[in-house]
């Protein structure tokens, strides 16, 4: 009876070890899903609840501090889109792309999450990016949106109106098609401030 006893005992202590080691299986793919190297960075976020605010990293660090703010708009221009997710990523004040790599996957370092509310809008925290140090391009951000029941898609760069690469036919094309996309600085209180709007449906772009 005795050994029945111990026997019982041992049997639920293995039941309940690869109970709890299923769980934490079943929990671990939640947190890594299988297509995690693939899919868009835009959903790589570790909030469980994102908010219409996000400071880049290394923000406090950086001497060319900016507040972009904004509002996302439904495609009539008119109407506040809710949430939508909106996520950033650009090169430091050098240039550099700085990679860090997570569960196997690379990133760029210097970037962030929002989702819009009611409103419709939106902040970032962040520095002006340099030039890019491995080509003649715009400092620029750039941003990936996701509406709610669509796919995620690339939209225009946040380029610098006091960029010196900013001028001729490259000024004058933005200007035409999306003058939006310039981001004016002005300085309060040695932080940038500039304003970036989006129209849904308007800006996207293929890669």
């Amino acid at each position: 009876m005795k050994k029945l006893f111990t026997f019982v005992i041992l049997v639920g202590f293995l039941s309940g070890f690869q109970m709890t080691n299923a769980q934490e299986t079943a929990e671990n793919l939640e947190v890594i899903p299988s297509n995690y190297k693939k899919r868009s960075p835009i959903y790589d976020y570790s909030e469980k609840q994102l908010n219409n605010v996000d400071t880049i990293p290394d923000f406090a660090s950086r001497s060319t501090k900016l507040k972009i703010t904004g509002t996302i708009f439904e495609n009539d221009g008119i109407t506040p889109a809710k949430n939508v997710l909106l996520f950033i990523h650009q090169a430091d004040e050098d240039g550099n792309f700085e990679l860090k790599r997570e569960n196997k996957k690379r990133y760029v370092h210097h970037r962030g999450w929002i989702r819009t509310n009611a409103d419709g809008k939106y902040t970032f925290y962040t520095f002006v990016p340099g030039s890019y140090v491995y080509g003649n391009e715009l400092r620029q951000i750039l941003p990936i949106l996701k509406e709610p029941g669509k796919p995620e898609y690339a939209i225009e760069s946040f380029v610098f109106d006091n960029d010196p690469l900013l001028k001729g036919s490259c000024r004058e094309k933005i200007e035409a098609t999306n003058p939006n996309r310039i981001l004016k600085l002005d300085k309060k209180e040695g932080l940038f401030i500039a304003q970036r709007d989006i129209i849904l449906g308007k800006e996207q772009v293929e890669y």
